[in-house]
């Protein structure tokens, strides 16, 4: 299948995901944002079945949606395991129901297959500020807050986890390519979280191309599917632009 766009980093395939992933090889990961099904508009059809589909492509697998979409369509996730979920506060939201609260969040749940062991998962952390708590720290040896987990010990080296509600300002340059991109920054988290350096990403479902931009500046490679033409068309262009894509959640 020859490629929409390619360059040393991206390769871009115009086509339905069923019809062009056949003819892939396998993926480090794959990171995408499917249509949920929850609009009226032409595009926003839930792709039935296409959990399974990149399955036989990668065995981890960040993926946006609502909580309706992942329980509406439950069954298309099984033989994936869930690890953790994120919660993405973009805040600004849409409230198509005004007897409701007003939605600001989107979940992104990372799944795997295999053993966990054998997944790849390296959380960013972030620097904090002032002095560390202590050098060594340890819950002692009374019970553990944490079921299951009992005492630790570890070393305080200034860092900590990044939390799991990630306040992150939409992609503006990605909404002139596609109304629901996702912020570049934050992307870049969950691939840095799933893949090793110089890895590939698939993302099935292209959108605004951000997994593709996201992908080119932790040193990632991406192969992206897109389905509509007039998209296929924007996310090149946008991809033309090279590092002056660098602020584009800025």
């Amino acid at each position: 299948m020859t490629p929409y766009f390619s360059d040393q980093d991206v390769t871009l395939y115009l086509g339905d995901v069923a019809e062009v992933l056949p003819t892939l090889g396998t993926f480090d990961a794959v990171v995408t944002d499917p249509p949920y099904g929850e609009t009226s508009l032409d595009w926003d059809v839930y792709p039935v079945g296409w959990p399974q589909l990149v399955s036989d492509h990668a065995s981890s697998m960040w993926c946006f949606g609502s909580m309706r979409m992942f329980l509406d369509h439950v069954d298309d996730f099984a033989g994936w395991r869930m690890s953790q979920d994120v919660i993405w506060n973009k805040g600004a939201g849409t409230s198509p129901a005004t007897d409701r609260f007003r939605r600001v969040h989107e979940h992104v749940l990372h799944f795997y297959r295999g053993p966990w062991r054998d997944t790849h998962h390296d959380t960013p952390r972030v620097q904090i500020m002032g002095r560390a708590r202590s050098s060594r720290s340890s819950s002692g040896p009374g019970p553990s807050t944490h079921a299951g987990y009992g005492p630790s010990a570890w070393v305080d080296n200034g860092t900590r986890l990044i939390e799991s509600v990630i306040h992150a300002p939409k992609d503006r340059t990605g909404k002139a390519t596609n109304p629901t991109a996702k912020p570049v920054g934050l992307l870049e988290l969950l691939i840095t979280y799933c893949t090793p350096p110089g890895a590939m990403v698939l993302d099935p479902f292209a959108g605004s191309g951000s997994t593709a931009v996201a992908a080119r500046h932790i040193g990632r490679r991406a192969v992206l599917v897109e389905k509509r033409e007039e998209q296929c068309e924007a996310v090149a262009q946008r991809l033309a632009q090279g590092v002056l894509d660098l602020a584009a959640d800025a």
